[in-house]
């Protein structure tokens, strides 16, 4: 038995000072009080919020963040589509040990900054000449070993990516992706899922890569057939060019033609879903499916804005991911999601409903319940005894914290801070990154920069 005395501490009913949290052996919470128990005893001087969960990740796509910024001055366009060629040779040139040295790197990055739990939306399954390896999924068996390293917990999504677009035979440049049937995706599914047994903090999801990656008659059938007790994620009417190619093959929109034609519930999460319409909102939230938003890839690529305030105001449910990782700090996309908001509404009461008036709290509430929702844990409570300890501490002495209120913490946290002010961050009551630092970063570090030099794609 263990005790961390946390300066302050965030339930959802309130803030508590001087908080004492005992966990057991394994990490797991036995108590949360105010006053001090007889256990031996860490103090922190930091403020612990709860972990938080990263619904959307393209681990490989770390390694090329920052590098789609040169534009050609005489193309018409730099656009998603431009730069999915870019995205696209990438995932041609990485082998499975170039693969898990990327993950586990973004990983640890991704625990620098608060996140302890990531969804990693996986489609790079093949060989580099699109031919299976004789592990089905030793790719993704790769990203667990990458999260099992790095220290985070993992919901391994293995993607069922089919076509190059609506109606079309998959390009060349996406070989490594393709499961040619519905039965080729099911026996990956499987593999997958014994690749997550190897690792007690991974678990699994279904997969669909997008309505224009595969045939609609075998998205139904993964929707029918597929194991119905994990969540199902989708990318869905992300771009204006996939709505028209909707339209002219499905006939209808794409999160028209999905809410028509599948029974959507609680366990859908819509990537995206940038452009809807009002009715295509009441939908979804009727459904009681969640939308994953992902503010700093979806500004970076030119997407467009998520209609958050129609959707809130009707009952919808949103959580954040990272994507191309082009941001890792849930701040700032706690921030772009918001400020993209206020200049489209020219208001400023974004994360806000008739109950929850504090903009901070209302989005950290929503972001962590939605996020671990969305990787099949029902957990509501912030901290609970009997869950583990898994936190983000900031540094206590911040002059900015130092001299806040708890009426005005939490937002001063979200939206003034910068990553300096992170302490660490807990994992089963274990510090991963303390000071700044991944208890692992001098090996992770070498591997990944040794692994970028090799692949010479920088």
């Amino acid at each position: 038995m263990k005790t961390y005395q946390f300066k302050s501490l965030l339930t959802n009913q309130k803030w508590i000072s001087d908080a004492f949290v005992t966990i057991d052996n394994k990490g797991i919470i036995t108590a949360i009080s105010e006053q001090k128990p007889s256990t031996p005893i860490e103090f922190v001087n930091g403020i612990a919020l709860p972990s938080f969960y990263n619904a959307h990740s393209h681990a490989f796509q770390y390694a090329m963040a920052g590098l789609a910024e040169k534009h050609d001055i005489k193309a018409l366009n730099s656009d998603f589509w431009s730069w999915r060629e870019a995205m696209y040779q990438l995932a041609l040139s990485i082998n499975p040990d170039d693969m898990e040295a990327i993950a586990t790197m973004l990983y640890a990055e991704m625990l620098r900054h608060g996140y302890t739990q990531v969804a990693e939306f996986h489609y790079v399954h093949h060989d580099k000449n699109g031919n299976p390896y004789s592990n089905l999924s030793e790719m993704g068996e790769r990203m667990v070993a990458a999260a099992q390293k790095a220290g985070i917990r993992i919901t391994l999504i293995p993607i069922f990516y089919q076509k190059g677009g609506f109606g079309k035979p998959p390009l060349e440049s996406q070989k490594r992706f393709i499961s040619p049937t519905i039965d080729d995706y099911f026996k990956l599914f499987e593999a997958s899922e014994k690749a997550t047994q190897l690792y007690q903090n991974a678990n699994i999801a279904l997969g669909i890569h997008s309505l224009r990656g595969v045939e609609p008659s075998d998205i139904l059938k993964v929707i029918e057939q597929g194991n119905k007790e994990v969540p199902l994620h989708i990318h869905i009417a992300e771009q204006l060019k996939e709505i028209e190619d909707a339209l002219n093959y499905l006939g209808k929109r794409p999160v028209e033609w999905l809410c028509d034609n599948a029974v959507l519930d609680s366990r859908f999460q819509l990537v995206h879903a940038t452009h809807l319409t009002d009715n295509e909102v009441k939908q979804i939230v009727d459904a009681q499916a969640q939308v994953v938003l992902c503010p700093s890839t979806e500004g970076n690529l030119g997407d467009g804005i998520f209609p958050l305030r129609n959707f809130q105001e009707l009952g919808g449910k949103w959580c954040i991911g990272t994507d191309s990782h082009i941001g890792l700090n849930p701040m700032e996309e706690f921030r772009i999601l918001d400020y993209g908001q206020r200049l489209v509404t020219h208001k400023r009461n974004t994360f806000t409903n008739s109950q929850q008036g504090n903009s901070a709290l209302y989005g950290l509430e929503m972001a962590i319940n939605s996020g671990r929702k969305a990787g099949n844990n029902k957990n509501t409570d912030f901290f609970k005894i009997g869950e583990p300890l898994d936190a983000i501490v900031y540094d206590a002495s911040i002059p900015l914290i130092a001299t806040s209120s708890e009426e005005n913490l939490a937002n001063t946290i979200v939206y003034a801070s910068d990553s300096s002010w992170n302490l660490g961050t807990l994992v089963a009551g274990n510090w991963v990154v303390l000071n700044g630092k991944h208890i692992n970063s001098e090996e992770i570090q070498t591997n990944f920069i040794q692994t970028l030099k090799k692949l010479k794609s920088r």
